[in-house]
């Protein structure tokens, strides 16, 4: 009976858990609309709107740290419901930002939202990981993933139709009201599942591992950063997100200037075929893991972008603009990839560390979007884009050469010598 018991909790473990994937994918997919809507309605630059994502991503880097003390102090489902809370009074926030038409009072609400995000992510990527067995985790995490991707999916449908239908400052008020219909319902559906949390028992990752992770201790970041296979996929991981982030935060504008007559709201409709596109790579490529290598494959999509990167400033038309989709589906498996070959062959006790380190290194999404708004200011966005090839040029040599650890080997006698 005991037995029963505790496979029915991790089950509503795992379907609480994979909620929250979803709710993180919905903000990542209305941030990018958001970031074109506040041009559109604020007047305000490329290179300006950039600082959303800054204070997005900013979030992710500042408070990934103490999202993983939290979970060490008071478990997962600690960890879980701070980040929660921090996500519907970001949410809430809005109501006071778009009530006086204030970009950087948004800012603020977005940075609160973001350290919420953090702390989710932080806590549910192991969490999710530990609700089974071990050589069942990828697809567990995968699974979840998938939840995310459907809600990058939704978000720009719902921003595409709520924000940018509303022709340039045409109707401040009616827009900024749209704006917080959407993130007071985002708070809602928060604050119920906050309260969700509080009420169901769940199990810790070493009540599932038998206690095992709490008996062999925490590492230190000099043990960890002797791994060089992981402070080269920290980087990786650094610049794939910067890449990324850039690439849908200039999406609609990019869009919209290369397909002559395309408008906001259509260009969003394809920034959702975009994020389609991007669920369908890593759908189409796991099951190929299983035959050729993931470090392969990742080299070979990221060699793919570098070049759509360089095409993205000879071509126009829709034909630019699928190519930019297609450059989302060679982006789809590059996280989940880095992560796993940044930490393969890391102690049991350093796992948890290197968790929140990728997680911070998502800060490269906080960089990129600024210095592409500059540049797209004054050269065109098409010019901007070319800023993402060497971050995907550096992911190639990560995949084929960074990964390896033949050379760790060797390094680590001589650490523990």
């Amino acid at each position: 009976m005991e037995n029963k018991i505790s496979s029915k909790s991790i089950k509503i473990a795992f379907c609480l858990v994979t909620t929250l994937f979803f709710l993180w994918g919905l903000s990542y997919g209305l941030l990018d609309v958001m970031n074109k809507n506040f041009q559109n309605q604020l007047g305000i630059t490329k290179a300006t709107s950039g600082l959303l994502q800054a204070a997005y991503f900013g979030g992710y880097f500042v408070f990934a740290t103490p999202a993983s003390l939290v979970a060490k102090k008071y478990g997962f489902k600690g960890g879980i419901i701070m980040g929660l809370f921090l996500y519907a009074v970001g949410a809430l926030l809005i109501i006071p930002a778009s009530n006086v038409h204030s970009f950087y009072m948004f800012l603020g609400a977005f940075f609160i939202l973001a350290c919420g995000l953090a702390s989710l992510e932080t806590n549910a990527n192991p969490y999710i990981t530990k609700l089974g067995h071990d050589e069942d985790a990828a697809f567990r995490i995968n699974v979840a993933q998938s939840f995310n991707g459907v809600g990058q999916f939704i978000g720009p449908i719902i921003g595409g139709s709520l924000f940018l239908s509303i022709a340039n400052g045409s109707d401040i008020a009616a827009n900024m009201r749209n704006v917080q219909m959407v993130y007071v319902g985002i708070a809602a559906i928060v604050i119920c599942l906050l309260i969700t949390f509080l009420a169901v028992k769940l199990p810790e990752g070493s009540e599932i591992s038998g206690g095992e992770d709490a008996a062999k201790g925490s590492g230190t970041y000099g043990q960890l950063f002797s791994y060089r296979h992981f402070r080269l996929g920290a980087m990786a991981q650094f610049f794939y997100i910067a890449a990324q982030v850039g690439a849908g935060a200039f999406f609609i504008n990019y869009s919209v200037e290369h397909w002559h007559g395309l408008s906001d709201s259509k260009a969003a409709y394809f920034f959702g075929i975009a994020l389609i596109a991007f669920m369908a790579g890593r759908i189409v490529t796991t099951p190929l893991m299983k035959k050729f290598s993931a470090s392969k494959i990742l080299g070979i999509y990221s060699i793919i972008n570098v070049f759509i990167m360089l095409l993205l400033n000879i071509t126009s038309g829709s034909v630019s603009v699928f190519l930019l989709i297609a450059s989302f589906f060679f982006m789809s498996i590059s996280f989940p990839t880095i992560f796993a070959l940044s930490i393969v062959h890391i102690p049991e006790n350093l796992v948890k560390t290197a968790s929140s380190i990728i997680i911070m290194s998502i800060v490269g999404g906080a960089i990129m979007p600024f210095f592409m708004g500059h540049v797209a200011d004054n050269f065109g966005t098409a010019a901007g884009y070319l800023l993402l090839a060497p971050c995907y040029l550096f992911v190639t040599w990560y995949s084929f050469k960074g990964c390896s650890i033949e050379l760790d080997a060797a390094e680590h006698h001589q650490v523990e010598v």
